[in-house]
């Protein structure tokens, strides 16, 4: 009988102290559909049966709606995941909108999903994802085009949700969505001179989302950055990103180490693309898989089951990460 209280008692502890699992998928934000092989290793291997992948952006230019950087697609984008259309829309698109646009905008939307599933064959999924960054003067239509969407399409619309707009969620309203997406980076700007990470600073993180328990959608999923860049400040303290840069590109003869994420270039060339002067400084900013446990284990205590969505599928990214 003791023999048995101890076995159970090892039981509880092994299992309070397993960490949980996440079933986890990708957004692939790239114009351009095609997979290489790290990159189709890893969505293969991925839990979720799907892919969220962006189709289009939407931008207001001299009082039109337009469709921005449309998908295309290569020959070796195969892949048995079912696709969730993204569509990434301005903030701006949605200022001084009228009725009549939210239902244009709406109808366009849906058209030109279903025509490029269409014209690639893609097996898309029953769902619409739209990315805005709605704020407090645009909730009111930007919900009402999530709405009529809805009514359009008759598909389930979701959308996603920042981490401004959870704190604030009594100025930016809570989206008519059964569901969102938690993106869980660009905790600031990456062009201030900054010592924190852009991209994901856990302590400002939690500071946003310290309420999290209490906002009224509860079906959440959580959108987690592996992505990296490198930020380039000239003599004018100007700032440019270059995409994908990790530490290991900071190992060049030309640089001079100032800490273990930031260079001095030492002479005028070509790097990564870019001809950059004597002086310039890069700044790598990139994140572990401590920060993202950090993450999942806050994240964990706020809300009860979440899927994974990583940001993004590329095999700069994924190719040693560990999921």
């Amino acid at each position: 009988m003791r023999a048995l209280k101890i076995l159970f008692i090892l039981l509880v502890m092994v299992s309070c102290g397993r960490k949980e699992s996440h079933p986890y998928t990708f957004y692939y934000w790239k114009t351009h559909l095609k997979l290489d092989h790290n990159e189709k290793k890893a969505l293969d291997k991925a839990s979720v049966p799907f892919l969220y992948t962006r189709f289009f952006d939407i931008d207001k230019s001299a009082g039109k709606f337009q469709p921005v950087a449309v998908i295309t697609k290569d020959q070796s984008f195969r892949t048995e995941k079912k696709i969730v259309p993204t569509v990434f829309i301005t903030n701006q698109s949605m200022y001084r909108i009228s009725a009549e646009e939210i239902r244009f905008l709406a109808k366009s939307v849906h058209d030109l999903v279903q025509k490029k599933a269409n014209d690639y064959k893609l097996n898309i999924s029953n769902e619409i994802q739209i990315d805005c960054d709605w704020t407090a003067g645009t909730r009111d239509d930007y919900f009402k085009f999530l709405r009529e969407l809805k009514k359009v399409s008759g598909k389930e619309i979701t959308c996603t949700l920042r981490l401004h707009q959870v704190k604030d969620k009594s100025q930016t309203g809570i989206p008519p969505v059964e569901k969102v997406y938690l993106m869980c980076y660009s905790t600031s700007s990456p062009l201030e001179n900054s010592n924190k990470n852009s991209i994901l600073d856990v302590t400002v993180l939690k500071s946003y989302l310290s309420g999290l328990e209490n906002y009224p959608i509860k079906k959440i999923e959580v959108a987690l950055p592996i992505y990296s860049w490198g930020i380039v400040t000239n003599h004018l303290e100007k700032h440019k990103l270059i995409n994908a840069l990790s530490k290991k590109d900071l190992q060049n003869p030309g640089f001079k180490k100032i800490t273990d994420n930031e260079v001095e270039i030492m002479k005028d060339g070509f790097y990564f693309g870019n001809y950059l002067n004597k002086g310039f400084r890069i700044k790598v900013e990139e994140i572990s898989q401590e920060q993202l446990q950090d993450v999942t284990g806050f994240l964990e205590k706020k809300i009860p089951h979440f899927n994974v969505i990583y940001y993004q599928l590329d095999s700069k990214f994924v190719s040693n990460r560990d999921f």
